[in-house]
């Protein structure tokens, strides 16, 4: 998949299946994929809950989101969110797309339910200023999908829960179906250095445990503790 032509070209910085992990990079110019370069297996592939849904989702330096249908090879739906994307992640791979997190320069993350897709309006979403720095990555945590960390540029550690709406869906005025956005609430926040914190990641088995590096050279493992009660 690449721009059509005379449509310019961006710099994707990070992509996402609805998956285990998030491949962060610059790609110039377009997004491609090679079918005989990647395995599409139902562990690697986006909206992977059946064998009939493919997605990946792709962020780019100018602020666009484009999510892209693998199974036809088109574009499903684009947003932008004005700042450059550094980090995407589906909060789970084994059920229908649920919720994405991006997260962007200038310290703002968004949050979109992905269960409903508005004809004209796409997924409903919900953003926060976290802080005043680059917003580098985003983890859910894997036992409890409603919560998330993320890493700054001033070398912090914020962790977030998202709370869901009374109805995650309603109907506008032609009767269409459209989502409703939750809201985010700020569980804890540390500040583990001075440079900024580029990559981080939570232990599939031991709930609270996590590890992340920074520019300082250094990595550092970190227990998040009372989990169980939020």
């Amino acid at each position: 998949m690449e721009p059509v032509q005379g449509e310019s070209k961006r710099d994707c910085w990070t992509v996402t299946f609805e998956a285990d992990f998030v491949i962060v990079g610059f790609w110039t110019h377009s997004l491609i994929t090679f079918g005989h370069h990647l395995r599409l297996d139902s562990d690697l592939k986006g909206n992977a809950y059946n064998q009939e849904e493919r997605v990946v989702c792709a962020g780019y330096d100018n602020g666009d989101i484009k999510l892209f249908d693998l199974k036809t090879m088109s574009l499903r739906w684009e947003t932008n969110i004005k700042n450059g994307v550094c980090s995407l992640e589906f909060d789970r791979k084994d059920v229908n797309m649920n919720k994405l997190v991006a997260t962007s320069l200038e310290g703002k993350f968004h949050v979109f339910d992905m269960r409903t897709q508005h004809p004209t309006k796409g997924f409903a979403s919900v953003s926060e200023k976290a802080q005043k720095s680059t917003i580098w990555q985003v983890r859910h945590l894997p036992q409890n999908r409603d919560i998330f960390m993320t890493s700054g540029g001033a070398g912090s550690l914020h962790l977030w829960k998202y709370e869901y709406p009374a109805q995650r869906l309603k109907k506008d005025s032609e009767g269409a179906e459209m989502g409703v956005a939750g809201s985010v609430s700020l569980l804890q926040n540390v500040t583990l250095s001075t440079q900024p914190i580029s990559s981080l990641d939570w232990s599939p088995d031991k709930k609270g445990l996590c590890v992340c590096g920074a520019f300082d050279q250094t990595v550092r493992v970190l227990i998040v503790t009372k989990l169980n009660k939020v």
